[in-house]
């Protein structure tokens, strides 16, 4: 078909305000990061504590006293450091709150990287472990031990690295605000 003068007027205009979102870095969607680092963490501390509950006695160590890092198969009733100790109805509901609390920050994070989607799942699967023995035992298996420091476990440290990850990633890429000019900034008054 021949284009005439009047088929390009009767065009419509394209609107060059609507832009594509930027591509993000990972082609995998967010709740499969989110959700696939949550069972995966929650999976590892569980199958590690359950090792480490069949194959060593409470107190136990392994290798000997000696190594720099060693497996010891301890216990704690209390939350981090051993705090709140035998408060056991309390600490299920903090970690209850708490989960709820890492769900919302999934749905709402502070800032849109799929960093962040694995950085909470983490937490959320860190959380559920430790929440699972408190529920299922009374008590959380903690195993990794370095010399004058608490032992501590698998969900401990993804915790720990979670949320590092996300305060790294918020400073590195949650959205830059500018200041808003004050309109009377400068004026005699």
């Amino acid at each position: 078909m021949r284009q005439t003068r009047a088929n390009i007027d009767v065009m419509q205009p394209v609107d060059v305000t609507e832009q594509v979102p930027p591509k993000t870095r990972s082609s995998l969607p967010k709740p499969l990061l989110f959700w696939g680092a949550a069972l995966t963490v929650f999976a590892l501390d569980q199958v590690t504590k359950a090792i480490v509950r069949a194959t060593l006695e409470k107190g136990e160590s392994w290798p000997g006293a000696d190594w720099p890092v060693r497996i010891r198969y301890v216990t704690n009733t209390g939350a981090a450091f051993g705090i709140l100790e035998d408060q056991t109805v309390f600490l299920v509901v903090m970690a209850c709150i708490g989960l709820a609390a890492i769900y919302l920050y999934y749905r709402y994070p502070p800032f849109d990287h799929p960093m962040a989607a694995v950085a909470i799942g983490m937490m959320l699967g860190g959380a559920a472990g430790n929440l699972f023995d408190r529920v299922r035992l009374g008590e959380v298996t903690d195993f990794i031990d370095f010399p004058s420091y608490p032992a501590f476990n698998v969900a401990d440290s993804s915790l720990t690295i979670a949320i590092a990850t996300v305060i790294l990633g918020y400073l590195v890429f949650a959205p830059k605000t500018k200041p808003v000019p004050d309109e009377n900034a400068g004026a005699d008054g």
